[in-house]
């Protein structure tokens, strides 16, 4: 067990045009990831610090005096919470991960009877540790390390795809495509992106002409379900900006308006969610139908968290009763579960035995939620951040985004 670890675990016990690619820009992408896990600490004796709302930093153990000095790393307190920010100002994280951004949402009506649901996103701002709101991206992914973020301008789909720096604000490249993305994600060691490409926007809303969602009123704004325009993926080098464009043909009855591809967990394949049963299917990267992974048979597009930094252990759905909320831990391979945990929706893995989760307050409803830190044999949670405001699924409802830092 190396010393990174021995420190982890007694903090447990407390808690335009494409342009040519600068060199070296995918292992900057990767420098913070690398970092921690070649660097040594200068002795064994280190201070035991948990930090919850300002925090106490721990300090950085750079390998050079020319890296960058990424408020993701500067303060490496193993818990950094804000539990009376809703939605959160200054940073949040835990273990291995932190909040990137997080995004709220609206839909501004175009016609009478269509409109658009639109993110509006709250980055990280690298040099202050807060998150700051941008209108200029329609969609934003976060590599590892949280130094780049692909983003898409607004008008969707769009035909070109920005590598932000995280630290300067300032899209550093672009890489342009034959055919227009409406969604981006990074593979799990930030090396590649998997952009999905769409027809028409499926972020288009339409007038209903009953009560959709059982608030008493007619004309919400809802997609249209059982029809999808997504057309196929491509799989790009971010290095490079290179790659090839696959067509994806079927199964369009059992896709949302929006259902983007993701990468599977080794990054040899990509998966889609499917409304019905299997509920998942996965491709190779020519586009053809894949068996699932047998690491993954047992995950759902639908759960965020999916497998755990070791690969030991899977995620899974709501496993709470009427007056509790937990959901289950699984083995991968077999699906049998083998924890019940507190946690509503798990999103992220902070490391092999905690995750960051919504949870509920006691005696409420499913909407008021705030962002916990759970541990696998453990009842209690610690708060990271306040509850969302509001009584329904729209009022005060704000969508993180993590990132390894």
């Amino acid at each position: 067990m190396n010393m990174d670890q021995l420190v982890r675990d007694a903090l447990h016990e407390q808690a335009s045009e494409a342009t040519a690619t600068p060199p070296g820009f995918a292992g900057r992408v990767l420098a913070v990831r690398r970092r921690r896990r070649t660097r040594t600490l200068a002795g064994a004796a280190v201070a035991v610090t948990v930090a919850v709302a300002v925090g106490v930093a721990v300090p950085v153990l750079s390998g050079g005096k020319d890296e960058p000095r990424l408020a993701s790393q500067m303060n490496r307190s193993d818990i950094i919470a804000h539990p009376d920010q809703t939605p959160p100002r200054d940073l949040i994280a835990a273990g291995d991960i932190a909040m990137a951004a997080y995004w709220t949402t609206s839909t501004v009506k175009e016609t009478p009877d269509r409109g658009v649901y639109q993110r509006t996103y709250h980055l990280l701002d690298q040099e202050t540790g807060t998150y700051v709101k941008t209108t200029k991206w329609s969609f934003i992914a976060v590599a590892p390390g949280m130094r780049t973020a692909a983003v898409l301008e607004k008008g969707l789909p769009a035909k070109r795809i920005g590598l932000l720096d995280l630290l300067t604000g300032e899209v550093e490249r672009w890489i342009t495509v034959d055919r227009a993305v409406a969604g981006v994600e990074f593979s799990p060691d930030g090396s590649k992106l998997v952009a999905t490409t769409y027809s028409k926007n499926p972020d288009l809303r339409y007038r209903a002409d009953y009560d959709s969602d059982g608030d008493g009123k007619k004309n919400d704004w809802e997609t249209r379900f059982g029809q999808s325009d997504r057309t196929g993926f491509y799989v790009l080098d971010v290095d490079s900006g290179k790659g090839s464009w696959s067509e994806v043909t079927g199964h369009e009855e059992d896709l949302n308006a929006r259902q983007d591809f993701a990468f599977s967990d080794d990054a040899k394949l990509v998966y889609s969610g499917l409304t019905t049963e299997p509920h998942m299917q996965y491709y190779d990267f020519e586009g053809k139908e894949v068996a699932t992974p047998v690491n993954e048979k047992y995950l759902h597009w639908y759960v965020d968290a999916r497998l755990s930094p070791d690969g030991k252990l899977a995620a899974g759905e709501f496993a709470g009763g009427a007056k509790t909320t937990a959901s289950a831990i699984n083995d991968p391979y077999t699906g049998r579960r083998l924890h019940k945990i507190p946690g509503q929706q798990l999103l992220a893995w902070a490391d092999n035995k905690r995750l960051v989760a919504w949870d509920i307050a006691s005696g409420t409803n499913e909407f008021h939620q705030r962002l916990v830190l759970v541990t696998i044999g453990s009842k209690k949670t610690v708060p990271l951040s306040g509850f969302l405001k509001g009584n329904d699924g729209a009022a005060g409802r704000w969508e993180p985004i993590f990132a390894e830092r």
